[in-house]
């Protein structure tokens, strides 16, 4: 009987096998493809001038003594050179300043100083106290809410006799 089921089972997957999903042809197209309206551009080799070097000043600073900011920054160049600094109040009490210079295709090229020392004051804060104290009890004494057990079962009768 197995056998028979076996051999069965290996006729259908073979018949199935054989059957390939229908995928419609693909259609052939019927233009031709569009012809260029341009020509190839005109060949240029050189760089582009710049027609004037670039030139230009600016500096900035805040200082608001009530905040504790104070920073400002001032830069100049000619051409392709550029000099310039600025500089940032830490918090920790020193003045943190970066003079830096770029030449060109040299890269940025920076020099960072600090003025002054740093001060880290202690906290005169003292241990800390809690700002609350003991809950008070919300509740009284519970009272039970059941009574005794009462016997849910007859007196036995005897089952001999």
């Amino acid at each position: 009987m197995a056998l028979k089921l076996f051999i069965v089972s290996a006729l259908v997957a073979a018949a199935f096998a054989d059957q390939r999903p229908y995928r419609p042809p693909t259609p052939q197209p019927t233009y031709g493809s569009p012809k260029p309206t341009y020509g190839a551009p005109a060949p240029s080799y050189s760089q582009p001038q710049q027609t004037s070097s670039p030139q230009y000043q600016f500096d900035w600073a805040v200082n608001d003594a009530p905040s504790g900011n104070d920073y400002g920054h001032q830069e100049s160049r000619d051409g392709y050179d550029t000099q310039g600094s600025y500089y940032v109040q830490l918090p920790d009490g020193r003045l943190q300043r970066v003079d830096y210079t770029v030449n060109g295709d040299s890269g940025y090229v920076a020099q960072v100083t600090y003025q002054g020392e740093a001060q880290y004051p202690q906290q005169g804060y003292g241990s800390p106290r809690p700002s609350y104290g003991h809950p008070a009890p919300t509740y009284g004494t519970p009272t039970p809410t059941y009574g005794p057990p009462a016997p849910t079962y007859g007196t036995p009768t005897p089952a001999y006799g």
